[in-house]
């Protein structure tokens, strides 16, 4: 019987999405345990500090008062060692050295779900769980995601996208851009972050203008896009690689006020992205069966357009009245796997964790059976006599 892997979970990170991805983590890390597997947690603190420590692998340890680092002594990747595993050491008199034969994101939001963590394992060709460089980055821009879907003929909503530069130098040239292109309401959100942070519904100019600014915060880009009224909040997961991905069921989220918010998602009743709040949440959804379909078949061609593997969710908003589907964001690292829409679809969280660590394995070795190296005279020709000059 061959050897399980050692896998190491990855969470935290210097992101306002931190605390979601500890919950992200601690899931999947029990997970795995449970399976039967030797899981190393790596935790990234706020600050950027990479720990490894048992304690880290229990969420108790997060919901204290303080979280106590005093005497921890960070990690390091080896750069010497990790070809093809991930060797991280202490400093120290002594030495320990921590090997990962595979890595298992956990992030949400910058530095992990957008494709600078996968770049760095890209380097050392370490197999990872989930989503490329590439496809990371693609997806996790709300903007170049919309760009591709009209690239694509795939409906969504008009909007106008802006960076902090133009907002500074050319304020009254985008505002009049923004009026004479949409229509209030408008919803406001900063390019690259997720679970709803920094998003604002506006409904004149004022609030548009308040709500650009506490977007530039979090972000140097911002989208503006036009709001539907009595719009339906619609998501589907999908699992695989290029070839045949598996849509999940159509899973409805219900609010309260003008959208999705983090509360919806993470606070009221334990959250419906967690699963917990099942007042919250409707799977599958009580929509015509024909647009649950056309969702499923568009989350897997947006799948496949943006290059996505392993997992990704791919959210979408539906106007009864329009009776039409505007495809939304999409996410390349859904939080806590969205385990509950899997287990809906018949997929359990134990299968879903052994699918994806298989997909990982299976596009390694495909990436790693290309070829990666040219041989040619270009470096002898008789143009390059000498040294260059500039």
């Amino acid at each position: 019987m061959k050897e399980k892997p050692i896998i190491g979970v990855f969470f935290g990170s210097r992101s306002p999405e931190h605390d979601i991805s500890i919950i992200t983590g601690e899931l999947i890390i029990s997970g795995l345990k449970g399976l039967g597997y030797k899981v190393v947690p790596v935790y990234f603190s706020k600050e950027g500090v990479w720990y490894i420590n048992e304690k880290l692998g229990d969420l108790s340890f997060f919901q204290k008062d303080i979280w106590d680092f005093k005497n921890w002594q960070q990690y390091y990747l080896d750069l010497e060692e990790s070809k093809e595993k991930i060797v991280l050491v202490k400093k120290g008199i002594f030495k320990k050295k921590v090997v990962i034969d595979l890595a298992f994101p956990a992030f949400h939001g910058k530095y992990g779900e957008d494709g600078t963590i996968q770049g760095l394992w890209e380097i050392f060709n370490i197999p990872y769980v989930g989503c490329d460089v590439s496809s990371c980055a693609l997806a996790k821009d709300k903007i170049l995601t919309k760009l591709i879907y009209k690239a694509n003929s795939i409906e969504t909503t008009e909007f106008v996208w802006l960076y902090n530069f133009e907002w500074q130098n050319q304020k009254e040239k985008i505002l009049k851009e923004i009026n004479q292109k949409l229509i209030f309401p408008l919803f406001v959100k900063p390019a690259r972050l997720g679970s709803s942070i920094g998003i604002k519904k506006v409904k004149n100019q004022k609030e548009l203008e308040e709500a650009i600014e506490v977007a530039l915060h979090y972000d140097e880009k911002v989208l503006v896009e036009n709001g539907i009224e009595k719009v339906r909040d619609l998501t589907c997961a999908v699992l695989g690689n290029f070839d045949n991905p598996f849509p999940t069921l159509v899973q409805e989220s219900l609010y309260d006020v003008d959208f999705f918010s983090f509360e919806d998602k993470y606070l009221k009743e334990g959250g419906a992205q967690t699963g917990k709040a099942k007042n919250r949440i409707i799977i599958p959804a009580e929509v015509p069966q024909e647009i649950s379909t056309k969702i499923q078949e568009l989350s897997k061609k947006i799948f496949k357009i943006f290059g996505c593997s392993g997992i990704a969710r791919i959210d979408f908003l539906y106007s009864e009245k329009e009776n039409k589907i505007y495809a939304n964001e999409i996410n390349p690292l859904p939080g806590t796997l969205y385990h509950h829409l899997f287990k809906k679809s018949g997929i359990e969280l134990s299968e879903l964790l052994e699918k994806l660590i298989n997909l990982a394995y299976e596009r390694h070795q495909e990436k790693n059976s290309l070829i990666t190296t040219f041989s040619s005279s270009v470096l002898k020709s008789s143009h390059l006599k000498g040294k260059l000059k500039i």
